[in-house]
């Protein structure tokens, strides 16, 4: 029996989206957006969260040799910064689409919330990702090419073991920046523990 449904629904181009890296204090936030065949199944395919990296690295082989379209696409700390997390993480799904080849017709997008894209119809929903493929199949795309995004940062910023953490908010991360400062990819908005420990130290460069 197959764990997660092929579409939301079946008359119009259907894509799914997610994103990886909204709670990090450092990196990008990235999206992607996945069309899929309609009859394609895997058991498998899962919520990334669910699964070990590599399974993740062998489910993106597999989801871009056989998606009908998909695109990856990121919103720099700076822009986070600016915008907030949240229309960032909606800016990098609208740069996903925007770099999709195939006419979109309705999009499905994992969460509760999501600005409109282009007057498409559109639905929101919760946990997704661990319901619909395409979903599913964005969240795979969207978190192993974070991952290696912040593996290929992490060595000129070592201190800081974006190769473990990925930019999360782990106690080794918070305290790596209150020893040395931030770096040009940290989230300057962002909080690292309480209101009187603040994240504009002076910037630390790649070593």
């Amino acid at each position: 029996m197959w764990k997660l449904k092929s579409f939301y629904q079946d008359e119009k181009i259907e894509v799914g989206l997610d994103e990886a890296g909204r709670g990090c204090l450092a990196g990008p936030v990235f999206a992607a957006a996945v069309i899929l065949p309609k009859d394609y199944k895997s058991s498998m395919l899962n919520d990334s969260k669910q699964l070990t990296e590599k399974k993740r690295l062998l489910l993106r082989e597999e989801i871009e040799e056989v998606a009908l379209d998909f695109a990856v696409a990121q919103v720099s700390p700076g822009e986070i910064d600016k915008i907030n997390i949240h229309n960032a993480s909606y800016l990098a799904m609208h740069r996903a689409m925007d770099m999709l080849a195939s006419v979109i017709e309705f999009i499905i997008v994992d969460g509760n919330r999501f600005i409109p894209y282009r007057d498409l119809p559109f639905e929101c929903i919760v946990k997704g990702d661990a319901k619909y493929y395409s979903i599913a199949a964005a969240s795979i795309l969207a978190k192993t090419y974070r991952d290696e995004y912040m593996y290929k940062i992490s060595q000129d910023f070592p201190c800081y073991d974006w190769h473990k953490n990925k930019g999360y908010p782990t106690a080794d991360h918070r305290k790596a920046i209150l020893s040395h400062g931030v770096s040009e990819h940290h989230r300057k908005s962002f909080k690292v523990t309480d209101p009187q420990l603040k994240l504009f130290n002076k910037p630390l460069k790649a070593q």
